[in-house]
């Protein structure tokens, strides 16, 4: 592991437009497989023959590897150079994927999704921690999110192709050369966040750790709502009945929507604060999510998952760069993708369980209410920082 040590040499401008491209590249590659986890979900259940709550477990698999990396990252980033932990974990994400080829057998998949997600987790939380130290980072942020639904838009509207044609083999071989892809970007990431204290822009204020730590409870919340929602949206739809070419076209307009959504962000960044766009945004998700109980018309399908995913994708910005404001050095942004990828791993599992015993109507509505209380929970973070700012 010698070589993984921080070298303080060769340094880059963080701030440079090669820099955030290379962040931005890689920020899509850490979540490659789960922006496009409806499709991946329906892809276990239809193409290798899971139940609907086997696949959400080897959903959850894959997340409690992510966040697993993540949370190990709160404690080793600062003694490992960030370029090289990047290889390293593109390594993982595209090793993981190829070594998931031709495998059905349930407990196998599982550990191979769990090895694949550790990979994912760390590039994650990376990237967003090198964005976090940028001087416009409700803007980058934006920016990360924007080109991640991009791909997630595209990706979903020719899954169900991509299976009839290639299979899951396929797809998977397709995730491992795009991780392995990465690798020609790394040589334009910041090595660590102490080098670049300076050039993040003026000095950020000292908060108290109690609000930290309500605005990090926050980010669990939200995101297990997320988990709960996104893996099995692409099965709601077929189970109300709904095409699956349809379906995986209502996920690719939500998604389109959701760039919308980010864009929003890169165009308003602080005129408006970032209080009111994101409880809005928050309360609005919840609305989105109430609207995919009970029965479910195509066009309350459609309504609902495009109001879910555009206002999810406003919010994510600004929870980012709530997080980047707390500490200048990218710390508190580790701590919070950790937090962010337990919410995802803890998310479907939930949901699994919920399957286990009832029906979609209360996964839906336990997600709702989990939204509701983390914008509870952000409002002291939000208040304090508007204050200062």
């Amino acid at each position: 592991m010698q070589w993984l040590m921080r070298d303080n040499t060769h340094t880059v401008d963080v701030n440079s437009r090669i820099s955030i491209i290379a962040i931005v590249y890689i920020a899509v590659i850490a979540p490659c497989v789960f922006i496009l986890q409806p499709g991946y979900v329906q892809g276990l259940v239809e193409h290798l023959g899971f139940g609907d709550e086997q696949a959400g477990k080897i959903a959850s698999a894959e997340m409690f590897g992510l966040a697993f990396t993540t949370v190990l990252l709160n404690f080793l980033e600062s003694r490992f150079d960030w370029r090289k932990l990047t290889i390293f974990f593109l390594l993982v994400s595209a090793t993981g994927n190829l070594l998931s080829v031709s495998v059905t057998d349930f407990n196998s998949l599982a550990a191979l999704r769990f090895y694949t997600g550790m990979g994912s987790g760390g590039l994650m939380s990376l990237t967003f921690a090198m964005m976090g130290l940028t001087r416009q980072s409700d803007r980058n942020f934006g920016f990360i999110i924007t080109w991640v639904l991009t791909y997630g838009a595209f990706g979903i509207l020719v899954m169900p192709t991509a299976f009839e044609v290639t299979g899951m083999n396929g797809v998977l071989i397709f995730f491992a050369l795009f991780c392995a892809s990465g690798l020609f970007f790394t040589r334009h990431l910041p090595r660590s966040g102490v080098h670049h204290l300076d050039s993040a822009g003026p000095a950020r204020a000292n908060y108290a750790w109690s609000l930290k730590a309500l605005s990090l409870l926050a980010i669990l919340v939200y995101n297990t709502s997320i988990g709960i929602v996104w893996a099995y949206m692409f099965l709601l739809g077929l189970e109300a009945g709904i095409g699956e070419q349809t379906v995986a076209n209502t996920l690719t307009m939500s998604q389109f929507l959701g760039i919308a959504g980010a864009f929003v962000t890169v165009v308003l960044q602080l005129k408006i604060g970032r209080v009111i766009p994101l409880l809005v945004s928050i309360m609005a998700t919840a609305t989105g999510i109430y609207l995919l109980a009970g029965e479910i018309a195509l066009a309350h399908y459609i309504f609902g998952v495009c109001m879910f995913n555009f206002f999810w994708n406003v919010s994510m910005p600004y929870l980012l760069a709530t997080l980047a404001e707390f500490d200048q050095s990218g710390k508190v942004v580790i701590y919070g993708i950790s937090m962010q990828t337990v919410g995802y791993a803890i998310g479907p599992y939930i949901a699994a369980l919920i399957l286990g015993q009832s029906n979609y109507d209360n996964v839906y509505l336990t997600a709702g209410v989990l939204f509701v209380i983390s914008a509870i929970l952000l409002l002291p973070g939000l208040y304090a920082q508007k204050k200062h700012l």
